[in-house]
């Protein structure tokens, strides 16, 4: 798999992230507790905490390993959130973060039905996927809207250390072709 360094929807620029994203980023979503609710990473302590995770975001694009886009509006390069495609063979999960003040906004669907059409257009890449915790309404919904099917529950899952340290029950979702 080879992504675009960018990406371009209607209102949208998905773009590899730089080491000056990290100031913004910090500020507008990594460490709000409420934005990180569901994350599978507790919130931020600093910008130096975001500077490292830009690092390894980095680090695993160019061993193709995992490919972090950040969100910005085209009216500004303000980092607003981040989606991500994390390849395995002829599959792909896709997560996604939004800064607060851009919720319900049509932002992440926007973004996940731009990567998610360009995965399905691989010649390899059959099946798209993510997941949710139960109780992540919005995330599902923004999996409904691009065209995903809610397959059922993986039980006891995942860990969303923000909400508790056992596994939590997640729903998956799929696009196939």
């Amino acid at each position: 798999m080879n992504p675009p360094n960018q990406m371009e929807t209607e209102r949208l620029i998905l773009r590899k992230p730089r080491r000056d994203d990290a100031p913004m980023i910090f500020s507008a979503y990594a460490q709000d507790t409420e934005v990180t609710r569901y994350m599978i990473w507790r919130p931020h302590k600093n910008v130096e905490e975001t500077h490292r995770v830009i690092e390894l975001m980095q680090k695993l694009w160019e061993e193709g390993k995992a490919y972090s886009y950040v969100i910005t509006p085209k009216s500004s390069d303000a980092a607003i959130g981040m989606i991500a495609l994390h390849p395995d063979g002829y599959r792909v999960s896709i997560g996604y973060v939004l800064a607060r003040k851009y919720w319900g906004k049509g932002y992440v669907t926007e973004s996940a039905q731009a990567v998610t059409h360009w995965l399905l257009k691989q010649p390899d890449i059959y099946r798209v996927f993510a997941t949710c915790d139960i109780e992540n309404s919005a995330s599902a919904r923004v999996m409904e809207k691009i065209g995903m099917q809610c397959e059922g529950i993986l039980r006891r899952y995942i860990v969303h250390p923000n909400i508790s340290a056992e596994p939590r029950d997640s729903f998956i979702y799929a696009i196939v072709k």
